[in-house]
């Protein structure tokens, strides 16, 4: 099986990603709901429009913070639920 992983990430608003895999498919992932349900101070900035939209994909993953702050199983990404 081929390993899945982010090939490009665009801000879908309302502090959602909207993510292309390698695998052809596309998910829009609501990020904001999980900092909200999980509140921690690491997290909580990237409820801020302008520090969320600034994600970077790396290995393969979308990561926010220049130490990868906040980032998800890619496996939780490619099911849209995390």
């Amino acid at each position: 099986m081929e390993k899945i992983y982010i090939i490009r990430a665009e801000d879908a608003g309302n502090l959602s990603v909207c993510l292309y895999f390698n695998d052809d498919t596309t998910q829009i992932v609501n990020i904001g709901d999980f900092i909200r349900s999980h509140p921690h101070p690491q997290y909580n900035k990237y409820l801020d429009p302008r520090k969320f939209s600034r994600f970077s994909i790396e290995n393969g993953n979308i990561v926010w913070g220049k130490n990868w702050d906040l980032i998800f199983p890619i496996e939780q990404l490619h099911s849209g639920k995390i």
